[in-house]
Order: C-alpha cells, then sequence, then structure tokens
C-alpha cells in the first residue's frame, strides 16, 4: 500500500470518520496484517474495550430437508435420500432440554426449506419450545426461511413474524445473507431470496423491535470488493433501521465428512480454497473497520478454530458466539480441530487465555453476568497453561 494512503487510513480511523468503499478495498488489498489488526483494535477498544461477549447456547436443526441446492451447501437433503430427517415436536423439546442443567439462555433453530411441512408447524414447534423453557430466548429462522414460510402459508411477512413473535421469537438469524452481489450470488444460492427480500424481512424485524445478526459468507468463489460491498449494503441498511446487533463472518467450509452417501453436495469446492487465517483475520479486521454503526462483531469460532478465534479478538472482534452444540449446518466441528461444544467454563478460559474479560450475555446483547478480568501474564505464566488447538 502507498504510504500515503497508508497515513491517511490510519488517520480517519483515529478521527472516527467513516471509510468509504475504495477504502474498503484499500485495506483488503494491504499486506500488513499487524497494521490492520492494530487499527481494528483500537476500534473494537474504543467500542467495547477489553470485553469479549459470549453466551450459553444450543444449535437446533429440525429439518435438513431442502428444496433448494446452494452450491456451497452440505447440510440439505431431498426426501427419501439417506440422512434426510424431520424432528417431531416432542423430539426437538427433548434435545432442547438437554441443556437445561447448564442455564441455557438461547436456542438457535435454523433449518432446510421443508417442501411439504405445513406452515403451522413452525409457531407451534416455538410455543412448545418456550412452554418448556420458559427463561430460554429463541433466536430462529432466517430471512430466506421467512420468504419460505410466505410462500407455503400465502401470509405477508409482517404476519409472519406477528405469529412467530407471540408464539415467543426472539430475533431471527442472520443466515441466507451469503453474499448478497449478485455476480457471485446467482452462481451459489438455489432459493428465491435475495438482498431485496433479505433487508425487507431483517428491515421488518426492526421495525417490531427485534435486534437482528447480520452474516457473510466468505472464501469462496467471491473477490473482496464482493466483500466490501456486501458490508456497504448492511450499514446503509443499519444507518436505516439501528436493528443489527452483531456482524458474523462466516467461513466457507469445504466437504470433507459428506462421502457416507456418496455424494459431495458442495459443487464449489473442487475450484475453490478455503480462507487461511490471515485472509479470516483480515476479514475480521476490514468489516470492524467499515462497520462504524454496528456494535459487535462476532467470530463463530466452529468455523475458524479456536486458535483464530483468539487471535480475531486482537482484529476487530469481541463476542465469540457461545456453546453451540451440534451444529449441522456444515460439517462436524472437531473435522478442523474443534470441539462439538463449549461449555460455560471453556468458553470463559478461552477467553482469559486471550487476555480479555468473558462477559455473558443474552440474544438482545444484553449483559447477564460480567466475569473477572483476565489474570496478568506474570500470574498465567507462574502455572502451565492449556494450549488450545
Amino acid at each position: 500500500m502507498d504510504a500515503g494512503l497508508k497515513r491517511e487510513l490510519e488517520a480517519k480511523v483515529y478521527a472516527g470518520e467513516r471509510l468509504t468503499r475504495e477504502d474498503g478495498v484499500a485495506l483488503y488489498d494491504s499486506d500488513d496484517l499487524a497494521w490492520l489488526g492494530k487499527l481494528a483494535h483500537h476500534q473494537r477498544t474504543e467500542m467495547n474495550g477489553d470485553r469479549v461477549m459470549f453466551n450459553v447456547n444450543r444449535h437446533l436443526n429440525l429439518t435438513n430437508v431442502c428444496s433448494a441446492s446452494c452450491a456451497y451447501c452440505s447440510f440439505q437433503r431431498k426426501p427419501g435420500e439417506k440422512d434426510a430427517y424431520t424432528m417431531r415436536i416432542d423430539e426437538a423439546v427433548r434435545k432442547a432440554k438437554e441443556m437445561e442443567d447448564e442455564q441455557l439462555t438461547e436456542l438457535h433453530i435454523v433449518n432446510g426449506l421443508h417442501p411439504t411441512l405445513p406452515w403451522r408447524y413452525y409457531p407451534k414447534v416455538l410455543r412448545e419450545l418456550k412452554a418448556a423453557l420458559p427463561n430460554v430466548k429463541l433466536k430462529c429462522f432466517t430471512a430466506t426461511e421467512v420468504q419460505w414460510f410466505e410462500k407455503i402459508s400465502g401470509l405477508p411477512a409482517s404476519e409472519i413474524l406477528d405469529e412467530l413473535m407471540d408464539a415467543g421469537l426472539e430475533s431471527l438469524t442472520g443466515g441466507g445473507a451469503e453474499i448478497f452481489d449478485w455476480e457471485v450470488r446467482q452462481h451459489i444460492v438455489d432459493h428465491a431470496c435475495h438482498w431485496e427480500d433479505w433487508s425487507r424481512i431483517h428491515r421488518l424485524a426492526h421495525e417490531k423491535g427485534m435486534k437482528t445478526p447480520a452474516t457473510m459468507l466468505y472464501g469462496h468463489i467471491e473477490e473482496r470488493r464482493h466483500r466490501v460491498d456486501h458490508v456497504m449494503r448492511l450499514r446503509e441498511l443499519q444507518d436505516e433501521t439501528g436493528g443489527f446487533a452483531v456482524f458474523i463472518p462466516l467461513r466457507y467450509q469445504h466437504d470433507f465428512v459428506d462421502s457416507k452417501d456418496g455424494k459431495v453436495r458442495n459443487r464449489i469446492q473442487e475450484r475453490t480454497t478455503m480462507a487461511a487465517p490471515a485472509e479470516s483475520l483480515k476479514t475480521f479486521a476490514v468489516s470492524r473497520l467499515m462497520f462504524d454503526n454496528v456494535p459487535h462483531v462476532k467470530c463463530f469460532w466452529v468455523m475458524h478454530g479456536l486458535s483464530v478465534a483468539q487471535l480475531s479478538l486482537n482484529f476487530g472482534v469481541d463476542d465469540l458466539d457461545g456453546s453451540v452444540v451440534e451444529y449441522k449446518i456444515t460439517h462436524d466441528a472437531d473435522s478442523y480441530g474443534t470441539p462439538t461444544t463449549m461449555h460455560r467454563d471453556d468458553l470463559l478460559n478461552l477467553i482469559w487465555d486471550a487476555g480479555f474479560q468473558p462477559v455473558e450475555r443474552n440474544t438482545r446483547y444484553e449483559v447477564v453476568r460480567e466475569y473477572d478480568k483476565a489474570p496478568s501474564l506474570a500470574d498465567r505464566r507462574s502455572e502451565p497453561q492449556q494450549v488450545w488447538a
């Protein structure tokens, strides 16, 4: 990067000026990762101090049967395929209650676009889950699913959201975003929900008082300019609604474990390479620097590994998601050296080990409990420490 441009960008960050689209592209073009990390860490410290948020959550995927066949997705199955499943409502409740003793605070529910499951199943399952776990927040369904509910019910999204909220919905999930630019999207997505509908549905959710996450799937066939465009669209929507609580860059995953039935459903992996850790850290840093109006940036540790998750806390990230449990949308997490589950104590130790203060939150990013600050480096060196994979 030109030294003058570097000084200009640094001056804008330290002055708190909003970065432009061109600035975002220039930041991605920089090969000085330490410098990017310094700028992003300054921004995250200005916004969130040395606090790192997490929650105790469980993922539930009620069905993997899906009418779409998105090019990057290994989760979906067609009706009748081996490993296709749809949970009964009592089964979903039983699974959710397995973590009740761990003071579970959130259920995260995302599903395939089931071609025959009736609309009424979805509010009913939320009501049953809320009755069984009244203190647990329900973060459920992507904007893509809500648009699918419009199709199968004949109801508009506003009425669908009202009914789901009446059944206990606290927040939508951020999925279905992938990459918004049509130049890329047309090659990776096989459903009808694109930027116009995704933004329409989140706008409605924000109008109804929800705080929702936003995501970006990176590291496949997109270029860095597409990532900047993605962030710019979300930033403009956030200017309008103020409803996004967190931005979550999700690392695209290759399919290494789905050969059990002889099918490789990820149709783009032959022409892609997964993002290296340095690229992930750069993506976190640029995202934090561009998003002056979204309070939090999350590293979903399942997709990045624990070491990158810890490093990301110095590259703009201030949220590490939660305990997760049985995440199925990509592959089994331990294929990347990460556990399938992190308990509260695991997350606390992960954050302390990185030198930050853990803060447990709820779905709306309200503080549930603040924990002690990280011990000093001298104290940590005085006894053996666990080494994370």
